[in-house]
């Protein structure tokens, strides 16, 4: 499937596509997804699989039908990608968002930003030395209960500050 033609079907209202790309397992804590998966106009897409997907996906669906006003739409699983396909998929993504604090390095934080998305990511391990806070993304707090999706509305809200966080990716990489 090409890129624009993705994207239309992931976005067919012109939601905001937060990305997720990795192992769908309980050491990732995905379940700090929730809380982004309530801010309006957008939607969550993930890349992967695991052995949480079942409980994962009834979590963050749970999240969306109960979220203030118009529900988004269900989370997207695209199932494992690589090569060709897992370009298209990052390709398609508005944000890229990380939730998991014992990377010690991060490559999909690497593919993300070398993509041109802005990251955000825990403020631990890895991602400390792959994302420039206020320049190519933003580290959250992750002790911090809504510090992710407080940074994640902020580029939500603003395609010029994620086209300018994306535009330092690649450079950084």
């Amino acid at each position: 499937m090409k890129t624009v033609a993705l994207k239309q079907a992931l976005a067919p209202g012109g939601e905001v596509l937060l990305g997720y790309v990795g192992r769908l397992a309980p050491e990732k804590e995905l379940h700090r997804l929730a809380e982004v998966a309530q801010i309006p106009g957008t939607r969550l897409v993930l890349v992967g699989e695991g052995p949480s997907r079942n409980e994962l996906g009834a979590r963050l669906a749970e999240a969306v039908s109960t979220s203030p006003g118009r529900p988004n739409l269900p989370p997207a699983f695209l199932g494992p990608r690589t090569g060709e396909d897992l370009a298209r998929a990052y390709a398609t993504f508005d944000v890229f968002v990380h939730t998991g604090t014992k990377e010690t390095f991060g490559q999909t934080l690497q593919e993300a930003a070398a993509a041109g998305l802005p990251v955000v990511a825990p403020a631990v391990g890895g991602p400390l030395d792959l994302v420039d806070h206020g320049r190519s993304g933003y580290l959250f707090a992750p002790d911090v209960r809504g510090d992710l999706a407080r940074w994640v509305a902020e580029l939500v809200d603003s395609p010029a500050l994620r086209e300018a966080m994306g535009d330092h990716g690649p450079a950084m990489v």
